[in-house]
This record gives structure tokens, C-alpha cells and sequence, in this order.
């Protein structure tokens, strides 16, 4: 976390120096906006504010710096469907049925806080990535199903012209919509006088990236912080630089979003919130409950009523924020199912450092499938519960492969299976015939095509191997959750507390795999997004 309190302490010693301009009548007859910003695969090490050397994050750092810095945010699962159904209901993915699921449809009961906002007065929009992948109504027959992003309607149709000479794009991959321009037509011909709610969710960093873009966007391999889950080379820092690129993209049209809302005087009376919808887009990060695949990065400001300059170590839920948006907003919950989180207003209303909630001991997440990568579709469920400084994975189908099954059959055929981990005849990986759950990346090849070199084998153990029921880790000794910790008599105590506290949130929340009454049912939702298909396990697989 190099880096922080630096920025902080520059922060607060410019901030001194604002005085509010609004009378406090003013205050109370003005509504505070919303820009909620949220990049798409990003995971909380990776800004400049946390200390991160090869990111430059100026837009993040200064929300945070100026802000709050909640270094203990978890999303509501490693993968972005259920992780955006948890933000804009309040309410677990498993809560959701198939609206919590990847790839499957939205239901019209399941109501988003933005739907009450819209209700409440408010002007709502959005550019970019939604709530998504989900299938939403395609016509009548789709009766129960939403017509719209659960997001909010879509500002996207700016877009850059591939060779024009105002594509400004720093690497083929990045999507063509100008996010900022489409945020600045929302605000100049959609918005009124009334207060906004804008969901600007960039595209970046998800991949797939233009490989070596790094070279060309003034990076270098020697900055890069390795994460103990990968082998050290050239190749996979120049990945993660690449990866890099796309999240200095992300910010950049933040930045300028932050830049019109000033200059049009709209900033200091807008609720701004930053953050990530999972981890990044490699192995044993997204689509894995460890930290680099749920842990994101979370900063508010809002300097009329929220001190800022502030680090909280509170631990954070996506769960919470549908009940603190509308808490702010004055917004009834009415006509929503029941919400799960917890408002944090009276955290971002504190003036306390570190921790300010101490009832709130437990965060909890979970997954169920990511992409199409087992036999029938099946999924790898999890359950998570973390506190500061612990984290507890209960993996509840530890037969099944972590990573998705090691063979697919290969397209156009009935039963012929790819190559054993998807290793063709010259020796190269293709991506799309073995761990699918885990994105087409020069990092998966390289750890999946050398996993027999005796430096290798224990990554590639670690990201596509079989793992036990229970996991735990000990965060500050181990960020990296390489070293579990189930079963060792010297933390039973608290493991056996947070199997204790996780079990008595799923059953409060009526989690099906606990309750019933079909224990199964999340594998039988149904996907509309392109199938992969997979032999049926074998009993010694």
C-alpha cells in the first residue's frame, strides 16, 4: 500500500482550503448525483494509489485521495454477471435464482435500485457495459423476463472509427465506445435539472488484449509487482502491462468525466464511487474466491458530507451498496425484494480512520458457474466468507475441476475429445479445449505449455488442480492465498467461527445449496451465450 498516505496527506492539506459555497438550504433542496464507475476485470492491487508501480491511476487516486479508501472491498463473486446482480439488487448472487447467474436470464421481480432511483426523481443513464451477460426479453414470449439492462438505458452509439484520426485508442482490444462523449451527450441532452444516476462501465481491462501493446505505451517489464500465483518472465510481465494499458484507459475517461463535472460545477454535489466488478482476467485470479479474484478496489467521495482523506480498513460488501445509494438518495426500498447488505452511510459520514463499523465483522461472496466449462454446463460452487484478515472458501463440489475440465469435445464431433489439457501436436495450448473458466492469455499458455518444469508444476497446480473442501489463509502474511490453512490447530478457533458465521448466512439468505428445496437448481439454468461441450466426469476424475 505504498503510496497512500502520501497522497493522502497532499489531499488533505489542499482540501483545507475549500469552503463550501451552498447555503445549507441549498443542501437540503439539492439532491447529491451519482457517477458510479466500474471497470470490468480489475483487481484492488493494481492502481497507482494503492501502491501499484506499473499502473498510473491519477482519476482513482484522486477520488480515493480526496475520498475514501476502503481498503477491504470484496464484489459480489469472481465473475461479473453475478457480481453486478449483487450490486443492484443488495442482494447475494445465489438470492438471485438465474438472474444471479452467468449467462442467463434477468427476471423482471428481481428490481434494481436504479429502477426505484428513476421512480424517485431521479435522471438515470449509462454507457458501456451493464449489468451483463444476461439475456434480457427478446419479444412477448419473453413475459417474465426484463426488457431492459437492469443498468438503466444505454448512451453508447459515440464511438471511435478504427483509422480515423481521432481514434486516440492506445491498443486494438479496447472498445470502440467514447465513453466520455457519450457520458457528456447524457448529461447536455438527457439529463434535466433534476439529479442524475450514471453508470459509466468501461469494458477494459477485460480481455482480449493486443499482445505487447505495453511497448508502444511508454511501460516497462521492470516495474512489474509478479504476484506469487505466476512464474517471473518476459512473458507474463508484458501481459500484465498490457493488462495495464486498459485499465489507464478506463481512467482516463473517468478522469474526464471528473474534469466536465467541474467545469460545469456539477462535481461537489455529485456521489462519486469507483470500483471493479472482479478480479483480473488470469489465472487463479478471476473466477476464483481468492483475493486477486474477488478483492477489488473502492473509493467514494463526496466532500460535502463525507470527511475525506480517509483510509477505512471496514470490510465491504457490493451487497451494501444498493442500501447505501438509496439511503442517500432518500429512496424507499419498496418494490424491491429483501436486500441483504448493509447501508455504510455512517462509515462515509465518520470522521474515523481504519475501522469505523465493528459490527460489521463479515463480508461474504460466492460463485456458482463462470463460463461453459464442465460436462452439462456445471458450475464450481463456492461459498466465501472474509474478515480483515482472514479469508474462509468453501469449495462444495471439490470433485469437480477449479478451473473447468481438462478435455473438451472438440467442436463439430459427438464424443471426441480435445488433447489432455488442450496441448496440441506441435506442443501449443489452444485456449478454448481445456480450463475455460480461465481466460485465453500468454499467461495460461505459458503456465499450462511448460507445467512440467519443476518451477512450473506447483502454479500450474495452484491454478487448474483439485482443491479441497475448505481453504483458508491468513491476508497479511499471505495476500496471495498460496498456503492454506484448513485444518492446522493453530487458527481452529477461527476457522471454526467463520464456518460457523458463513453457514448461518446462507441459511439466512435461504442459499439453495444449503435450504433446498433442489439443491441442484443452479446448474440447471439455462446459458444463451455460446456452449463448450465437455465428456460426463469419470468416477476416479
Amino acid at each position: 500500500m505504498k503510496g497512500i498516505h502520501s497522497y493522502i496527506k497532499m489531499g488533505v492539506s489542499l482540501s483545507i482550503f475549500v469552503l463550501p459555497l451552498a447555503t445549507s438550504c441549498e443542501k437540503e433542496q439539492k439532491r447529491p448525483n451519482i457517477l458510479f464507475a466500474i471497470s470490468d476485470d480489475q483487481s484492488f492491487a493494481h492502481t497507482s494509489f494503492a501502491g501499484s508501480s506499473f499502473v498510473n491511476t491519477p482519476a482513482f487516486d484522486r477520488i480515493a485521495g480526496e475520498g475514501i479508501y476502503f481498503t477491504n472491498c470484496f464484489a459480489g463473486s469472481p465473475g461479473c454477471a453475478p457480481s453486478r446482480s449483487t450490486i443492484v439488487t443488495g442482494r447475494y448472487h445465489w438470492q438471485n435464482e438465474q438472474s444471479g447467474q452467468h449467462a442467463s436470464s434477468w427476471m423482471k421481480k428481481h428490481v434494481p435500485f436504479i429502477d426505484l432511483l428513476d421512480r424517485n426523481g431521479y435522471v438515470t443513464g449509462r454507457t458501456g457495459k451493464g449489468v451483463d451477460p444476461f439475456q434480457y426479453a427478446r419479444d412477448e414470449n419473453d413475459s417474465l423476463w426484463r426488457a431492459t439492462d437492469a443498468a438503466g438505458i444505454s448512451h453508447s452509439e459515440i464511438e471511435y472509427k478504427k483509422g480515423s484520426k481521432d481514434d486516440e485508442r492506445t491498443a486494438d482490444g479496447i472498445f470502440a465506445s467514447n465513453y466520455y462523449e457519450n457520458f457528456r451527450y447524457f448529461m447536455e441532452n438527457v439529463r434535466t435539472d433534476e439529479p442524475f444516476f450514471f453508470w459509466y462501465g468501461a469494458k477494459e481491462p477485460h480481455r482480449s488484449y493486443e499482445q505487447d501493446s505495453w511497448k508502444r505505451n511508454n511501460k516497462r517489464l521492470e516495474d512489474v509487482d509478479v504476484p506469487a500465483f505466476f512464474p517471473d518472465n518476459e512473458i507474463i510481465r508484458g501481459d500484465m502491462l498490457d493488462y495495464a494499458v486498459e485499465i489507464e484507459w478506463f481512467d482516463l475517461h473517468l478522469q474526464r468525466m471528473l474534469t466536465y463535472l467541474e467545469e460545469i460545477g456539477e462535481l461537489e454535489n455529485t456521489i462519486v464511487i469507483v470500483t471493479a466488478d472482479n478480479g483480473m482476467p488470469f489465472p487463479r485470479a478471476k473466477a476464483n474466491s481468492y483475493e486477486y479474484g474477488v478483492h477489488v478496489p473502492f473509493a467514494i467521495r463526496f466532500p460535502k458530507e463525507f470527511p475525506g482523506g480517509r483510509i477505512v480498513d471496514d470490510p465491504v460488501s457490493f451487497a451494501d451498496l444498493a442500501p447505501t445509494i438509496l439511503e442517500l438518495t432518500h429512496t424507499s426500498q419498496e418494490g424491491m425484494l429483501p436486500i441483504s447488505g448493509k447501508s455504510i452511510v455512517n462509515t462515509l459520514k465518520s470522521k474515523k480512520q481504519a475501522v469505523v463499523d465493528e459490527t460489521k465483522k463479515y463480508i461474504f461472496a460466492g460463485r456458482e458457474r463462470h463460463s461453459s466449462s464442465r460436462y452439462l454446463n456445471w458450475g464450481y460452487p463456492q461459498r466465501v466468507i472474509r474478515s480483515k484478515d482472514f479469508l474462509l472458501i468453501w469449495n462444495m463440489k471439490p470433485d469437480r475441476w477449479p478451473a473447468g475440465d481438462p478435455q473438451a469435445i472438440l467442436d463439430g464431433t459427438i464424443d471426441e475429445l480435445a488433447p489432455l489439457y488442450g496441448i496440441d501436436d506441435k506442443g501449443k495450448h489452444v485456449s478454448d479445449w481445456a480450463f475455460t473458466d480461465i481466460d485465453a492469455s500468454p499467461t495460461k499458455s505459458f503456465i499450462i505449455e511448460n507445467r512440467e518444469d519443476e518451477e512450473i508444476q506447483p502454479i500450474f497446480d495452484a491454478s487448474v488442480a483439485l482443491r479441497p473442501e475448505y481453504e483458508f489463509f491468513e491476508l497479511q502474511s499471505d495476500p496471495y492465498c498460496m498456503h492454506n490453512l484448513a485444518g492446522n490447530p493453530a487458527y481452529s478457533v477461527q476457522e471454526n467461527e467463520m464456518k460457523e458465521a458463513l453457514l448461518s448466512e446462507l441459511k439466512k439468505s435461504q442459499d439453495a445449496r444449503i435450504v433446498g428445496p433442489v439443491t441442484e437448481i443452479f446448474d440447471s439454468y439455462l446459458r444463451y451465450s455460446p456452449m463448450r461441450y465437455f465428456p460426463a466426469p469419470q468416477p476416479n476424475d
